[in-house]
């Protein structure tokens, strides 16, 4: 159950506020009485309200009375205190991805082979969107169909956004599909090819007939393969990533010869 101290109230306080409102506008002591906050602590409870604007003081009145403001206002105004402390956060956070991003860069390649491998819809989905996020200098998307595992709309505005981040790093993109994907792509995925990726001088997209396997390949030293699955001649079963520079190279050139002979299309 929800409670003020959720929203940044100490004990003591969330009983003198609640106390307030029952009894209206009272002194300290007798604040003190009826929420059972020690009389040595009260003052300062009392104080902390008027600081996050939750009490109001009558100073003229001898002894001091207090009340507390409409449960309304007092709630927006904690509200808007822990959104603040949030973004306060948020922003803290952000600072410290910047630092730790230099710190933490990895490894020039060398040379090893290593794969991995993700199996079922979602795994599938962060493996590829993953990868395309660690991409540098190149992406290689080729496509003979969409995978009915996924839901078609949440993977393409994934993939259109890992590409898009790509795009703004200064990576080249290049897709590759079978021509008839094109009537198959979802319209809000379509329209930002077109709005998002077309615009990019770095980002190119022809159709061929000759694309038989669905994979990407990043930086010319990995590729995200595609395994079919056996029992739904549509769906995939699961995504290799095989990081290994020979077999990325002969991918790339096979890639190549097949990119020159595809038509160039404008989404």
């Amino acid at each position: 159950m929800a409670s003020l101290r959720d929203l940044g109230l100490s004990e003591y306080e969330s009983r003198a506020y609640r106390s307030l409102l029952e009894t209206g506008p009272t002194t300290a002591k007798e604040l003190s009485r009826v929420s059972d906050v020690p009389m040595g602590r009260i003052y300062d409870v009392l104080n902390s309200l008027e600081t996050q604007n939750l009490v109001r003081s009558q100073t003229a009145s001898r002894p001091k009375k207090y009340a507390g403001v409409e449960p309304e206002t007092a709630l927006d105004r904690l509200l808007d205190d822990k959104k603040r402390e949030l973004e306060e956060k948020a922003s803290q956070y952000e600072e410290m991805v910047e630092t730790l991003a230099d710190d933490l860069e990895a490894a020039d390649p060398v040379g090893d082979t290593f794969w991995t491998t993700a199996i079922g819809a979602e795994e599938t989905a962060d493996l590829l969107v993953e990868r395309l996020a660690a991409a540098d200098d190149r992406i290689v998307v080729v496509a003979s169909t969409f995978s009915q595992q996924f839901d078609l709309d949440d993977l393409g505005e994934r993939v259109v956004d890992g590409l898009e981040d790509a795009l703004d790093r200064g990576v080249e993109v290049e897709l590759l599909m079978r021509p008839q994907m094109i009537e198959d792509l979802p319209r809000t995925v379509g329209e930002r090819y077109r709005t998002t990726l077309q615009p990019h001088e770095n980002f190119a997209v022809r159709t061929s007939p000759d694309v038989t396997s669905s994979f990407e390949l990043i930086d010319d030293t990995e590729v995200c393969i595609e395994v079919p699955h056996p029992l739904d001649a549509g769906g995939t079963f699961a995504v290799i990533d095989f990081k290994d520079p020979d077999f990325a190279a002969s991918v790339r050139e096979e890639f190549d010869e097949r990119w020159a002979n595809a038509e160039a299309l404008r989404l």
